[in-house]
Parts: structure tokens; sequence; C-alpha cells
């Protein structure tokens, strides 16, 4: 089993990436996010989906296709509180951690809103200079917190996933003076706010700059505001940047795939907490979801698709 670093994660060969992927926690340097002692409770409400179909460029699968494909570790679909499927493939199970990816942008975006709503940040439209002093003097200067969440700071970048020379290779893990010497160095290709860019380091420097707005760290942070309070069944991992480093912004929670519903039942419910406490303003998943004037189909940190619909997503 080859070691994992933060500049390997996203290379791993596929014959070793259920192992590493199931355990990133045994295999690389995380932060613990501790359940609390009132769990969420899901109930089991299993539906029959033998006539489930789905189509994909005019082909029609089945639930049993999908559950086949050899990527396939898990599938849970939940409504209000209720389990209406969920499977696992072999060697996977209820307590099993998975490595999220870039579904923690979505998570790092709902951590802000939080600082906002407890007053360590002042405005989405603040320059994220105004918390990360570094960047003043840089392209990133003017650059406001609402144009980090999404993508469209004008700063180029390079996300090839399968090119190891590529900025996501080089840099897409990279935190603290190391990630602002080198997003520090890239040119400027638009004006602030007027191109979108998706740009796995700048999550990362949302992850920054969240540290520095609460003066702490990322995963004590997610512990207190939603991971205990909201009931989730089991600890989290947030994978550093080095041992006793920072949570990577843009990547790699590691949870269990109830945890991971439990996330998306937080964000339906606006973030409001089972004794009525709001985690975040009113409208903050409103406007988090909301198209960005740059791409339609991106907000905060958040995908979104038809009909209102959104959704966070990670590669793998």
């Amino acid at each position: 089993m080859p070691e994992i670093t933060t500049r390997n994660i996203l290379f791993l060969p596929q014959e070793v990436r259920e192992f590493a992927f199931a355990n990133v926690d045994h295999l690389a340097p995380t932060r613990t996010v501790a359940a609390g002692n009132n769990i969420k409770e899901l109930n089991y409400s299993l539906q029959d989906w033998n006539d489930f179909r789905y189509q994909v460029d005019d082909e029609i699968y089945s639930l049993d296709d999908f559950e086949g494909r050899e990527a396939f570790r898990g599938l849970i679909v939940v409504q209000g509180n209720n389990i209406l499927l969920e499977d696992y493939a072999d060697g996977h199970e209820e307590d099993t951690t998975w490595v999220s990816f870039s579904v923690t942008k979505s998570i790092t975006s709902m951590l802000i809103g939080a600082a906002i709503k407890d007053g360590y940040i002042e405005s989405i439209d603040d320059p994220i200079s105004d918390y990360i002093i570094a960047l003043k003097g840089t392209e990133y200067e003017a650059v406001t917190i609402r144009n980090l969440l999404q993508m469209s700071t004008g700063i180029a970048w390079n996300e090839d996933y399968g090119d190891p020379e590529s900025d996501v290779a080089i840099a897409g893990t990279y935190n603290g003076e190391r990630l602002i010497s080198y997003l520090s160095g890239l040119p400027r290709v638009a004006a602030p706010g007027a191109l979108y860019n998706y740009n796995t380091a700048e999550s990362n420097l949302a992850g920054e700059l969240l540290r520095s707005a609460i003066n702490g760290n990322a995963s004590i942070y997610l512990e207190e505001k939603i991971w205990s309070p909201y009931g989730m069944e089991h600890d989290a991992y947030w994978l550093l940047s080095s041992p006793n480093g920072s949570e990577t912004g843009g990547c790699c929670l590691n949870a269990t795939l109830r945890d991971y519903a439990r996330i998306g039942l937080f964000a339906l419910d606006s973030g409001i907490l089972g004794d009525g406490t709001e985690t975040f303003a009113a409208d903050w998943m409103e406007i988090s979801t909301s198209p960005s004037d740059q791409n339609s189909g991106y907000g905060l940190s958040w995908w979104l698709g038809d009909e209102e619909s959104y959704y966070a997503r990670g590669i793998f």
C-alpha cells in the first residue's frame, strides 16, 4: 500500500483506491470531527426499487446496473428522516467511512455561513484580504468571499486531474504559506466576479479564511456547529496538509454514508437544529444555492440542478 499524501491522493492506482479511500484516517494525517451523544435517528422505510430505471445517453439502466459498476461502494436514499434505500458493496458497512473529495467544498461554504452568523465574518462581500492579511498587495486583494466561493476570482488555474503537472496536481492540497505563495504567483485573466473557473486551491483558501476568522481549526468548528448538534452518528476525519497541520478546505472530509445523508438533510433544513437553533442567517442556503452570474449551474460552492435542486459533488 503506497503512502497517501495530499499530493498523490488524486493519482492512486485503481487497485488501491477501494482500500485507501475507506481508510484515509489510518493512512494519512487527519483531524477527528467527533460525533455527539444525541444521534439524529433515521428510520427504515425501505421501498421496492425493482422497477426503478434511469437514462444516460439514450441507454436505460436499472438499480442493479448502477450497483454493479466497479466503482460502486454505497447508495442511500433518504426522505425526511426515513431511509428508503441503503445498499453497500462487499466490504463496506454502515460504519465505513469514505473520502468525500470536493463534497467538502460545500461543507466549508456552510461553515463560512456559520461564521457570518456568529459574527466572525461581517459580510460575504468582504475582501478576503481583510481576513488573510498576506494577500494584501497581491492579485487577490480585491477578491471577495463571494467571488471565492463562486469560483470567480479571475485568477488563472488548471484543474486537470489527469495531468500530474497541472495546478491542481501540484498545489491542489496546499495550505498556509505555501498555498498563499503559489496562488499569489498566478496571473489574473479576468476581473473579480467576471469569469467562472473551477479551482480547488481557492476552496483551500476559503478554509484558510475560515480558520483566520474564527481563530481556530475547521474540524472543531464543524464539530461544534454541525456534526455534534445536528446528531451525526459517527466520527468523521478531515485530511490535513501535514501532521498537526491545517484542514484541506476544498477536499477530503471522510464520513459514513448515513452521515453524508444527514449533511444533505442539514442543508435542506437550512441549518436549523432540532431545538430551533439557527446555524446560519435565515437566507444563507437560499443564497448559497442560487446561480452565480458567471455559471448558472454553480452557487456558493454548491452545484445546481434542475427544478431548484442542488447537490455537493466529488470526484471518484
